[in-house]
Order: C-alpha cells, then structure tokens, then sequence
C-alpha cells in the first residue's frame, strides 16, 4: 500500500542493513524532504547521499517501479527533477520526460507496520489505538493536543472569517451569526444560521426599546409564528392562544414596514428527542432578551477579561409569558427558564473563543489568540460521549482545551481513519 511506504520514509523507518540503490550504490537519506498532499512529486527538498554525492531535489514513491509508467511520469516534465524513486519492488526502470534515469530505492514495509496498520483499520473499536493510550509519555499526549486545539481552533475561525466575508466585514453581524447558530445547541444549528443570515438587524435596531416588537421580529421571520412550525401535538392549543395572536399582527405590521422576505418553507425546526427547554421557541426568545440587553455585543464579549465575565454578558432568560410556556397554548409551572452554566459554557466555547481567534488571525494578533486558548483552559471540560471514551482510555482530560482537541481528533483522524498523520498513530504503529 502505497501511504504506507510515504509513511515509512517520510518517518524514516529505515532497515538496519546499509541503503543500496537498484543498480548497487550506496544511499544516505540526509532529509526525507516536504510531504506533498497536492499533485506533483511526493516529497519536495529531500537531501540523499547517493555513492558519496549529496543530491538535493524531489523524491517519488511508488508500490511499484512499472507505476511510474502507469501514472504517466515518463512524459511529465514536473518530475524531470525527481533525485530519487522510492518503491516496495523494482519491477521496471524509469525515465523521465527529459530521457534521465533517476536512481531508485527498494525500501520494503516492516511487517510489524503492516500489522498493526491492518488492525488499526479493521476493528471497530474506538478509539482504535486504546492499548498504548496509558503507556505515551506525558510530554507527547500534552504536545500533540496542543496541535489538535490549535487546529480546531483555526478551522472553526476559518468559518467566522467566511461569514465575516459574507457580512462585508462587519463583526456584529459576524457575530449574532455565530451566537444564533450555538443557540441551536446542535440539532437546530442549521436552522439557526440559515435564520441569522437573512435577519434584518438593521430593522431589528429601529425596534430595540421595545421588547414585545422585538419578539415578534425574532419569531416572525424564523416562521415561528406559523401553527405548521409546531409540533402537531401542540397546534391545537396554539390556534386559542391570544399572545401568539398578538404576535402574529405584530409581525405582519413590521414585515410590511420593512418589506421583509419569509423564511418559513426554508427553516425545519426540530422537536424530536428534544428537551422542551431546547425548543427553538424559546432558544429564539433567549437569543432576543440578550438583543434587547445589548451585554453581547462584539465589543463586550471581545474585552471581557473571564469567564465569569462572559457569563454575566451572556446569561438571559425569556420574557415573562415564555416563563410559563414552552410552546404557544401550552402552560407550565413558573421557570424563569434562564441559560445553564453548562449552556453558557458551550456558548464560550463554541463562540466566543473562536470568534476571538478569528479575529486575532484577521489582525495578526497573536495575544488575541492566545486569549481564545487560555479562555478554553479556565473551563471545565464538555461532557459527552466522545470525551468519556478518550478518559475511559486513562486520557486526562481536565479542561475545555482538552475537550475541543480531542473532538478535533475524533472527527479529523478517528472518523476518517487516518491514523498515519496521527501522533497516537504513529505510536501504535511503530510497537514491534
């Protein structure tokens, strides 16, 4: 298998016997070179000593020597610069467009690679590598989860700066687009960016003093104002309902001021398997009160020095009818409904943090981006099944960094099985 010899010589997992080439000269890899994931020659800048010369240039690696061919390097002039052919068998010389014949090297798989590889694919347990989890050494888990938290945190900014581009470069608009997503809490999610994108704040902000407008704008265009948006079960309660009557007037008196488009046929809101404290009702109505607030704004949230701080901006709870009602027509016992410190947790980690990342990298400001990482490592850890596998493994996993580099490595390296770009992998795999 073809990756598997990149690994083997991109790690130099060389075989004690001294390195001949095929046509019996000596061969020292010096620097197997830069992996390349992009079309062209395997490996860039490698340096080999081949029969006592230092040669500095590309390197290809194929199963197969007669590869060469089949792949049509024989007429491509990108790999007239090739120093070195890698193969499991020479079964074939080479040559290239311009008529050379680069060396080429026998480099054979060790079998222990080859086995634990195939067990790495094969089973079905997860995470794959859990026998050698309790035996890595310390420095090696904590450097390698530093890499993951920095690339989670660099692709969930790359999203805001998307979103930023979309918005014109405006950060609060950014940003209400990230807070309404994380409302979601997951399952609505979707709904929730979908909804925040074609939110009129502008109109929104000629309303701000009155609350009741407000509500109305934030239900009304997300269509939940609708009977159809609502469970079945509830529509009959919903039709009596006078609040949501008074609502429905609301909305359609603003809707025809600020010639506003409907969204209800474009937003699927979800109920199933939800806790009625996750109704999107109410997450809509929480996400208004907050508007209405003005402690989250991008200003707010950007300087605030802690997570407590963060907590005071974003805790908010519904208006007063909501705290009796989960749904319209449907009564409750009096619950001021407000965000859990479990919730408002998520809704740093899951926004703020990357938003302050974000916007470190927009202004190549690295203290901003430490501030995301360091804000992360004050908060306890989430809890989910994907960490209480890692820890059931014996991973310590102490705080939110931890948490979001270990998600990072579930759904960039587990799911995908690419164990051989993963530093637990590459453990496993080298075990004789």
């Amino acid at each position: 298998m073809e990756k598997l010899l990149h690994y083997v010589w991109k790690h130099r997992i060389l075989p004690l016997d001294p390195l001949l080439t095929t046509d019996g000269q000596t061969l020292e890899v010096i620097d197997p070179g830069l992996h390349n994931h992009d079309a062209g020659p395997d490996f860039f800048n490698a340096k080999v000593r081949i029969g006592g010369t230092m040669w500095v240039g590309n390197v290809e690696l194929h199963t197969r020597s007669s590869d060469w061919t089949r792949h049509g390097h024989h007429t491509d002039a990108a790999y007239d610069s090739i120093i070195l052919h890698v193969v499991e068998t020479a079964d074939a010389d080479v040559v290239t467009a311009s008529g050379r014949r680069p060396p080429q090297l026998c480099l054979p798989v060790p079998d222990n690679v080859k086995v634990h590889y195939a067990e790495l694919c094969q089973t079905e347990d997860y995470p794959r590598c859990w026998r050698i989890i309790p035996q890595l050494p310390t420095l090696l888990v904590h450097s390698w989860m530093s890499a993951l938290l920095a690339e989670r945190l660099t692709e969930r900014a790359q999203r805001q700066l998307n979103w930023l581009e979309a918005c014109n470069g405006d950060w609060e608009r950014t940003l209400f687009i990230a807070l309404a997503r994380n409302f979601g809490f997951g399952l609505n999610g979707d709904a929730f960016e979908t909804w925040a994108r074609h939110f009129p704040l502008t109109a929104a902000a000629k309303h701000r003093d009155n609350p009741f407008q407000i509500e109305a704008l934030f239900l009304g265009s997300a269509g939940l104002l609708e009977l159809e948006a609502m469970p079945a079960s509830a529509q009959k309660a919903a039709q009596d309902d006078d609040y949501l009557h008074r609502l429905q007037a609301e909305w359609h008196y603003l809707r025809h001021k600020f010639s506003l488009p409907e969204l209800k046929n474009t937003l699927h809101w979800r109920y199933l398997r939800l806790r009625p404290q996750s109704f999107p009702h109410l997450r809509i109505v929480q996400l208004a009160q907050l508007y209405i607030r003005g402690t989250a704004s991008f200003a707010s949230l950007m300087k605030a020095a802690s997570r407590e701080d963060l907590h005071r901006a974003l805790a908010t709870s519904p208006s007063e009818y909501w705290q009796t009602h989960f749904l319209f027509g449907l009564e409750n016992k009096p619950n001021q409904k407000q965000l859990s410190p479990a919730s408002l947790d998520l809704l740093i980690i899951n926004t703020v943090c990357p938003m302050l990342f974000a916007y470190g990298s927009a202004h190549n400001d690295e203290a901003m981006q430490e501030r995301a990482a360091s804000l992360l490592e004050s908060i306890r850890p989430e809890a989910n099944a994907i960490i209480r596998q890692w820890q059931h493994c014996g991973l310590n996993v102490s705080t939110a960094a931890d948490s979001q580099a270990l998600i990072q490595l579930k759904r960039e390296y587990c799911d995908r099985k690419d164990c051989l770009r993963c530093r637990f992998g590459y453990e496993y795999l080298k075990q004789k």
